[in-house]
């Protein structure tokens, strides 16, 4: 169908468009390690580590997507368990600390949110700063592992995010959506595709994530790491189980279908990932009373719902969206001018047409960790490589319309890159080597990216931070 090709190639397009450059990855590793530099400035802050989580960590975001920074607390090698005030005090002095410092943009103290907020903007960034945001850090690491199991999820969540944020549906302070709702629609919407392409997320941890975060945090992280690999690698070795080969096109539609009558749907029924089911709103005790325009439970967090700040006039126009989408798309003879205008805001419109947006605010000169087998890089950054990355997917370019050439990160570059994350035995690279994850390129092609970087300085793990080792140039030993 004419239809579905001229969408598939449009689709493909816009991911094209969106990816984030290499300077993106950049940009957001020397934010870190300013903020690192901050935050050892401050006394209340004294032995604390700055570790980012959401979409970077999952590696569901664009190159405008925000950063999500957790400072992790110093309390041995256990969770700590800030109380909300405290949160808020320490908060109070990173801001301090931000202003002396300078070079800061827009800062922005959140205290009375439910997860206490401190938000600034850097190199036109938009960043989140909280106070041991274990809850982030874990469903950052969850959504990572789902992105393993089929590559076409993190496809499609960086395209609904994007359309979205053209149908202004995607700003919680305005009564929409937040992007992490919007990462579990395409996770429900896969687990109820005829054939499923991901299981209800109960079969790859069976309990509440947030109620098992106690304790030791290696140790809590291992067993939660080592369930959710073990039960995966189970679902994807099942040969019995139907395979779901739907284009991007097919699936994006399908999509549109099925939250089609989400605004009457959402009277009686919410969206439950952890059954992969519509669940009646009467029937779920956890759910009662029904105060909420719509409700998206966190399978992580349950029962909280992660739409609270859905308004209905704003579930309206949700509604509104998703129909005018649809109608426009399944509509005969059209062209990737017209599919654009429903999918993109104009800049990436420019991006495909061939007008490449730049970052100028990015500078060279800092020292930047960036994996070992990356691609070759020209500008004059001292690069410092940790070995142990053998789940990095090398030498993957996409080339736009516009002829820029991307370097496309694997999802586990962001869980390793920060001082406080060891390669070796993080449950991110636990999805590669337990899970059986299939890697992006073939064995020869990653063992040939490999030797021609073999030049390349090696890291070593030196000291430990919280249970955790650093990198230092073996050089330095």
């Amino acid at each position: 169908m004419n239809t579905y090709r001229v969408l598939e190639a449009t689709l493909k397009d816009i991911l094209d468009g969106i990816q984030p450059l290499r300077e993106d990855w950049v940009m957001r590793f020397k934010i870190i390690e300013e903020l690192e530099d901050v935050v050892k400035s401050v006394e209340s802050l004294r032995g604390s580590t700055v570790e980012p989580f959401g979409s970077f960590v999952s590696n569901l975001f664009t190159r405008w997507g925000d950063l999500d920074i957790s400072i992790v607390l110093s309390n041995g090698s256990y969770i700590s368990s800030a109380g909300k005030k405290r949160k808020q005090n320490l908060l109070e002095d990173v801001l301090k600390a931000l202003r002396q410092r300078g070079g800061w943009q827009r800062l922005q103290f959140i205290p009375n949110a439910r997860v206490p907020i401190l938000k600034f903007e850097n190199a036109s960034i938009s960043c989140d700063v909280s106070i041991d945001n274990m809850q982030g850090l874990m469903k950052s690491k969850f959504l990572f592992w789902i992105n393993e199991i089929d590559r076409r999820f993190r496809d499609m969540v960086l395209l609904v995010k994007e359309w979205a944020k053209t149908h202004n549906i995607n700003n919680p302070k305005a009564g929409s959506l937040n992007s992490y709702s919007l990462s579990l629609l395409v996770i429900f919407h896969f687990q109820t595709c005829v054939p499923a392409i991901l299981p209800p997320l109960k079969e790859i941890y069976p309990r509440n994530v947030i109620d098992d975060l106690t304790g030791v945090r290696t140790d809590a992280e291992r067993r939660i790491g080592e369930i959710c690999a073990a039960n995966i690698s189970r679902y994807r070795s099942n040969k019995s189980r139907a395979i779901n080969r739907n284009s991007l096109s097919e699936l994006f539609i399908s999509f549109l279908t099925k939250f089609y009558d989400i605004s009457s749907k959402a009277t009686e029924l919410g969206i439950c990932p952890f059954t992969g089911k519509w669940e009646e709103i009467r029937s779920n005790m956890r759910w009662l009373p029904r105060t909420y325009a719509l409700f998206i439970e966190d399978p992580f967090e349950q029962p909280e719902n992660t739409a609270r700040a859905v308004s209905a006039a704003n579930l309206v126009k949700i509604s509104e969206a998703i129909q005018t989408t649809h109608h426009r798309l399944v509509t005969a003879n059209q062209n990737q001018i017209s599919v654009l205008g429903m999918l993109v805001r104009p800049r990436i419109s420019r991006i495909i047409a061939g007008t490449p947006a730049s970052n100028s605010s990015y500078t060279s000169g800092h020292h930047i960790r960036i994996p070992f087998g990356t691609p070759s890089y020209t500008p004059v950054h001292r690069v410092r490589t940790p070995v142990g990355t053998s789940s990095y997917t090398a030498g993957q370019h996409i080339t736009t319309r516009s002829q820029i050439s991307r370097s496309v990160y694997s999802p586990s570059q962001a869980q390793f890159q920060t001082l406080n994350i060891r390669p070796a035995s993080h449950p991110s690279n636990l999805s590669s080597q337990r899970m059986g994850s299939r890697p992006s390129n073939s064995t020869n092609q990653r063992q040939e990216n490999q030797k021609n970087n073999s030049t390349r300085p090696r890291y070593v793990p030196h000291y430990h931070v919280q249970g955790q080792p650093a990198w230092r140039p073996k050089s330095d030993q």
